[in-house]
């Protein structure tokens, strides 16, 4: 009976038994003798049962001591709780191991050294019998001791068995319900890889922002992991999607490059230390495209086996140069949430972009997608964690499980230091709190009664703001929404944007807009990449900055486009996501890096040089490929099938001729390689003589907005003439059901994507009247514009 038992091997062990060898245990035993053969490679070892921790306790009269001083505790209180549990900790590292349990324990160590060598290190971890449950993470609760030798094992296993009454320990269990003498301790052995010489970190086989379960992030660092969840460093990170994976795509969606300006190796004496990072490391990532790649399998794997989202700990050799998993737990955050009901968080409408550039104090990176206001208590030091008040918004350097007592009683949290799976951003999402981390100065620029505002509510870029801002919060019931013949789509700008809404009950994107990804991420003008050789030492520096590690800045262009574009495919999978070309007029292009040399001064840059006539000119034809490569990249390389391509402002089938002959020459012909590219219908041109541009192109999209102005003669910048500008108009109404009609007479796709059906009931009545195949709305009137939708439809039955 493996109850019985004071030692069991990982091939002993599965996911069964965390009675008996804790969470942590059980799922390194249950991939290790049941993921091996698949290619899940875990490091051999051993548990400590729960039975040994017993009778440890037991042999050292400790129970009832124990409990006397748990008697009556506030957990609250977290003066009496910190000088309780350092009594109790105490209590249990002067203890002595019976004479046969530490034989036991010895023998085992021998035998793990007859597999790995004599001078075998391990790794000492505390396994808790209700750690890692499916409802509820108590992951770092407990202590982890790394590069142990043998002399030291003993010892580290006894402060391992006080660990289970840290006072984060005592703090979480209390708040979750459990009781602290039915919670067992276990400990595990576990040969150490050598990432101290290569990189480690962590791997969630959901988004933990977003709550997207498409896509597999991975985090890494330079040496051991544990400098990600103290928020020390801002690691890299990879996102890989997953059913394109599956089909052997290299399907890296997304990279960025960290700020590992330290890492953890090992000491000489034992144990581990942290130290500067050298220059190569940090300008290079920690792993390469098929080590993430291979990782991703592994966490598919492991996804797969347990019929759930999963938390994973990964770990690089140095020296054999493989890949391990050495931990894995259900993710409890995401995974359990229910998703009907679309919470969604604005600022107050009275606030201008000015006025809010004007009050912005620090910005960082965005937890969650709340607003939250309150004052700020600022603490550096742990020890002064009982000054801090409930309601207020914690401002400090960073975060570790010591500080949860405060953590769970704050409005809001702001860290120095950090990136999206550090401590603070974890325990954060778990309490359901707002937070900014790695914001750099925030315990520098703010002060103890500061009022400020937190916004999560923009994407991965969180804002902090002077003062109280007032903010609103709308619900918005996605059960029991009617089924509409009219496709519904959603408008989406920037990447976040579609990750933050992926569970609209949408089926697809009628407009994803290059422009903002450009703008955001890009920021280059592409033509400045194609002719940087020839640039200004001055705007060199500046695209240098943003294109490190690219020695062809034209591939930095398309690497950056395609990642934009994959996020807001894979965020709406399998559905269509319409893309549109760049349209940005030419004001636009030159306030991007370089634009001043490559774009004319135009007196009206609306009916100017825009759209499909810069795509085959002489000076913008070579960018224009650079968006074209950036499409083949997220379909071939990326495996990412659901993408559409749409060219705007396309003047006369000559036009649309031509831009077609340059996509097909970098993506091969449409019908053999099974793509569609889309027109938008918004110059009056488009309509009246929509049977020539159906001819070229796979179906049209209307846009309302410039249709409008075209139609009426109207700039719509232009603020003297903004009453004109209306889409209700009678020619604009007609312009666009001679088009709906011209695209039904011809078998092919039609759409509108402009803010007429988000703006205006009748417009809506009347495209569902003329048999629109969709309509595309932004995100928050989505809901109100299907129930809208069904109530037209059955009205013209």
């Amino acid at each position: 009976m493996k109850e019985e038992k004071y030692i069991l091997w990982f091939k002993e062990i599965s996911k069964e038994d965390v009675i008996v060898v804790g969470g942590k245990n059980a799922n390194l035993g249950e991939m290790y003798q049941k993921l091996s053969n698949l290619g899940v490679k875990v490091p051999n070892g051993f548990a400590i049962t729960t039975k040994s921790y017993d009778y440890f306790i037991k042999y050292n009269n400790l129970e009832e001591k124990i409990k006397e001083i748990l008697k009556n505790l506030d957990v609250y209180n977290v003066e009496k709780l910190q000088k309780e549990g350092e009594i109790i900790r105490n209590l249990i590292k002067q203890g002595e191991f019976p004479e046969d349990l530490k034989k036991e324990i010895l023998d085992a160590f021998e035998k793990l050294k007859e597999e790995y060598g004599e001078d075998l290190q391990v790794a000492v971890r505390s396994s808790a019998s209700a750690e890692d449950l499916p409802d509820a993470s108590f992951a770092g609760q407990q202590e982890t001791y790394l590069n142990v030798i043998q002399k030291d094992l003993l010892e580290k296993i006894k402060y391992c068995f006080a660990s289970l009454f840290t006072d984060r320990a005592i703090f979480y269990r209390q708040e979750k319900g459990f009781d602290h003498f039915q919670v067992k301790l276990s400990v595990g052995v576990q040969k150490m890889i050598r990432s101290d010489l290569a990189s480690s970190g962590v791997m969630f086989t959901i988004d933990t922002d977003s709550g997207l379960n498409k896509v597999i992030v991975i985090n890494g660092v330079w040496g051991l992991g544990e400098l990600i969840v103290q928020g020390k460093v801002i690691p890299d990170e990879w996102i890989v999607f997953k059913e394109s994976l599956e089909k052997g795509f290299r399907s890296i969606i997304s990279k960025r490059l960290g700020e590992k300006v330290k890492k953890i190796v090992y000491a000489e004496e034992g144990g581990v230390k942290e130290i500067e990072t050298k220059e190569e490391e940090k300008v290079n990532y920690s792993l390469n495209n098929d080590e993430v790649l291979e990782l991703a399998k592994m966490g598919l794997i492991i996804e797969k086996h347990y019929g759930r989202p999963m938390d994973i700990e990964w770990a690089k050799d140095g020296i054999d140069g493989k890949l391990y998993i050495v931990q894995a737990r259900a993710e409890t955050v995401h995974s359990t949430k229910k998703y009907n009901v679309y919470e969604e968080y604005i600022l107050a409408s009275n606030q201008s972009d000015f006025d809010l550039r004007q009050s912005m104090v620090l910005k960082g990176i965005a937890i969650g997608s709340k607003i939250t206001s309150g004052k700020i208590r600022v603490i550096k030091d742990v020890s002064k964690i009982n000054e801090f008040q409930e309601g207020e918004i914690l401002v400090t350097e960073m975060t570790d499980p010591d500080w949860v007592p405060i953590m769970k009683i704050a409005k809001g949290i702001i860290t120095d230091k950090g990136g999206r799976t550090c401590h603070a951003a974890i325990v954060s999402r778990e309490l359901g709190i707002p937070a900014i981390v790695g914001t750099q100065k925030a315990t520098e620029v703010l002060k103890t009664g500061d009022e400020v505002t937190i916004d999560c509510s923009t994407g991965i870029t969180g804002y902090v703001y002077k003062g109280k801002i007032g903010y609103e919060v709308i619900e918005h019931n996605l059960e029991n929404l009617p089924e509409t013949k009219t496709k519904i789509y959603v408008n989406i700008g920037l990447p976040d944007e579609a990750w933050e809404k992926w569970y609209l009950p949408v089926k697809g994107v009628g407009l994803a807009r290059e422009e903002f990804i450009i703008a955001e991420e890009i920021k280059i003008h592409p033509n400045a990449l194609i002719d940087y050789p020839n640039l200004s030492e001055e705007i060199k520096e500046k695209i240098d900055e943003l294109t490190r590690g690219y020695e062809d800045k034209k591939q930095y262009f398309i690497d950056k486009l395609a990642e934009g574009i994959a996020k807001i495919c894979v965020a709406y999978w399998p559905h269509e996501v319409i893309v549109r070309f760049s349209d940005f007029k030419t004001n636009e292009y030159r306030n991007l890096i370089g634009g001043d040399f490559y774009e004319p001064e135009e007196e009206n840059p609306m009916i100017g040089w825009r759209g499909a006539s810069r795509y085959y000119h002489p000076k913008f034809k070579k960018s224009f490929e650079l968006e074209v490569s950036a499409m083949k990249k997220v379909r071939e390389e990326m495996g990412i099938s659901n993408l559409v391509m749409m060219v705007p402002f396309c003047r006369t089938p000559e036009e649309g001729r031509k831009v077609i002959e340059i996509i097909e020459n970098i993506l091969g012909p449409r019908k053999e390689k099974n793509y569609k590219v889309y027109v938008m219908a918004e110059i009056p041109s488009n309509i009246l003589q929509a049977d020539e541009f159906l001819e070229i192109f796979d179906g049209m999209s209307i846009g309302s907005n410039d249709l409008t102005q075209l139609i009426l003669g109207i700039d719509r910048d232009n603020e003297m003439l903004q009453g004109l500008a209306d889409e209700r108009n009678e020619s604009v109404k007609k312009l666009i059901s001679e088009v709906i009609r011209k695209c039904k007479e011809k078998g092919k796709y039609v759409g509108i994507c402009g803010q007429a059906p988000s703006d205006f009931p009748e417009i809506v009545e009347l495209l569902v009247k003329e048999g629109i195949e969709s309509l595309s709305v932004n995100s928050d009137v989505v809901v109100k514009t299907i129930e809208m939708v069904k109530k037209f439809e059955d009205e013209n039955k």
